[in-house]
């Protein structure tokens, strides 16, 4: 069975309906997991998204800030979702999808809290709050994802590896490429026994981006671009693995998202 499941921080799914329907048109995705997409669960487009294919969906949202959403065009036999750091701000999501006669596979999609611009615990709670998630994170890989079929992805907001960034030595101290961030990230790959899609892919000697932000107007033309967006596998589905894209273009498309698509074929 392929299947091709895509993460994507969306900055708003309602401002960029257009850019999904795009998207979806060019890559047809099976399973499509959203963040930010900054909409009460009330107003989720539920009908642009059955239009495009997607008749199975859940999604946990607010208004204008954080949010997932899993969309789907198989059917999934069950969804759930877990409150992080005791605060239900809508940050994850998982469905599990039957996989013919094998073991389901398990999709769980995340959005990391940013972290606030001071990358100190001490005087800044979001970075605290960001670090505490974190470490959960690696407290419910340990139990949870260890030798079943399980799919991590998501904005985990950390670019953790020297070449995740443009300029480590200038980034080592900002949030989301810190030491500290860092670890954790290598705490979560280790408690889980998880692989690094990405750098499964990609060597990490080798540049490798899935964000340019805003601030800078030519931070895509000049590729000053941060690794935040992931997918992480359970051993079991290492063999599955077929291929890694990083959609970049969705980044020229006029208003588009700071994140591109992530795409992850597997054979399951």
């Amino acid at each position: 069975m392929s299947l091709r499941v895509v993460t994507w921080n969306i900055n708003s799914i309602r401002q960029r309906l257009e850019h999904l329907a795009r998207f979806t048109e060019a890559w047809r995705p099976d399973v499509l997991c959203l963040q930010e997409t900054k909409v009460r669960d009330e107003d989720f487009p539920v009908a642009d998204l059955v239009a495009m294919g997607y008749n199975h969906h859940v999604f946990r949202g607010q208004k204008s800030y954080n949010g997932v959403a899993i969309l789907s065009r198989l059917p999934f036999d069950a969804k759930d979702h877990r409150i992080w750091c005791s605060k239900d701000d809508k940050r994850h999501l998982s469905v599990t999808l039957p996989c013919g006669s094998g073991e389901p596979l398990e999709i769980h999609n995340f959005y990391v809290p940013s972290g606030g611009p001071t990358p100190d615990p001490e005087v800044n709670e979001k970075f605290a709050h960001k670090l505490a998630f974190l470490e959960e994170m690696a407290d419910w890989a340990a139990i949870h994802t260890r030798g079943r079929r399980v799919m991590l992805v998501g904005d985990l907001n950390v670019a953790p590896l020297e070449n995740d960034v443009w300029n480590h030595k200038r980034q080592i101290r900002s949030v989301g490429h810190t030491p500290g961030e860092s670890q954790r990230i290598a705490g979560l790959i280790e408690a889980g026994a998880l692989i690094d899609v990405g750098r499964h892919f990609v060597p990490p000697e080798e540049p490798l981006f899935t964000w340019w932000g805003y601030r800078f107007p030519q931070s895509f033309e000049k590729n000053y671009g941060w690794r935040l967006d992931h997918a992480l596998v359970s051993q079991p589905l290492r063999h599955s693995l077929n291929r890694l894209s990083v959609v970049k273009v969705t980044r020229t498309w006029e208003r588009p998202s700071d994140h591109v698509p992530v795409v992850v074929d597997l054979e399951v």
